[in-house]
């Protein structure tokens, strides 16, 4: 008996919820979808048509794949972040609904500085810069990460976006002095690597044997780079503009600290949907 696609999205979404995904519903449309080649609104259009043997044999060998671990947005080759479709594979991190209050609260610093420029250190996908570019439309925004594989996506992001007037790519390693040509920012966000070396391979296997290892290993206590990051990076600020920080679950406090230590000021901290402190920012005044 051939199935609807709505059949398979059910029964997808069936064996998901048995084997504990908790997004059963939305990754059983991704993966019908992508095996169907169809996008959203293609899928609820045709959910009551029958599928091909072809597309079903896809679903399946899809959904084999995720029981598997491996994560649904490498699965599809794509994730939205902010309502942008970003490209994605195993050079960069998926983008993850916690970071939209990074991007958020730039956004927010943003409105009361017209044509600001603005720098993504750590950028992997370019999920957090390109947000911000596409919600500040005069702002220049640069996307800097020191993995080449990443900044291959990025360069895919930013033109799959049509931010290539105002966007541009460079490799910097965030560990390091920043090259002379990156200055005067009005913002730099940073989402950096900040799981401590030791816990990364108790992490779920979607994360640990899937996902960039770089982009994850923070250091012994996971704060490595928010020490460079915090002390070498302030200069690429002008007077008055503010370091943005994404940090992990009980890390905001020492965040915080280190930028004190490093001379930030009105130092503010922000909660995800989740209620976890998820965002630090300081301002460099002198």
């Amino acid at each position: 008996m051939p199935s609807t696609y709505n059949d398979l999205y059910l029964d997808t979404r069936r064996a998901l919820k048995r084997n504990g995904v908790d997004s059963a519903a939305l990754e059983a449309r991704e993966i019908v979808c992508c095996a169907a080649d169809k996008n959203k609104e293609e899928f609820y259009r045709d959910n009551r048509l029958y599928a091909t043997p072809e597309i079903e044999a896809r679903v399946s060998a899809l959904l084999q794949r995720r029981l598997q671990g491996e994560p649904v947005a490498y699965l599809v080759g794509e994730w939205e972040f902010f309502g942008l479709p970003l490209i994605v594979n195993e050079h960069v991190l998926i983008p993850r609904s916690d970071t939209e209050v990074l991007a958020q609260q730039a956004i927010d610093y943003l409105k009361d500085y017209p044509g600001a420029r603005v720098l993504d250190l750590c950028t992997g996908s370019g999920c957090v810069g390109l947000a911000i570019a596409s919600q500040r439309t005069d702002c220049r925004v640069v996307l800097a990460d020191l993995s080449e594989g990443a900044l291959r996506i990025c360069k895919q992001n930013v033109r799959r976006n049509n931010l290539n007037a105002r966007v541009t790519c460079v490799q910097a390693d965030a560990l390091t002095q920043p090259a002379a040509s990156l200055w005067d920012f009005d913002v730099i966000a940073c989402n950096p690597p900040y799981i401590p070396h030791q816990e990364i391979p108790t992490l779920d296997v979607s994360v640990k044997d899937y996902e960039p290892w770089g982009a994850l290993d923070g250091g012994m206590d996971g704060l490595d780079f928010y020490r460079a990051v915090a002390a070498r990076w302030g200069h690429a600020l002008r007077l008055g503009g503010s370091l943005v920080f994404e940090v992990g679950a009980g890390q905001a406090p020492a965040v915080e600290l280190i930028l004190a230590q490093n001379g930030y000021e009105n130092i503010l901290t922000h909660q995800d949907t989740q209620g976890i402190w998820r965002v630090v920012e300081g301002t460099v005044n002198h």
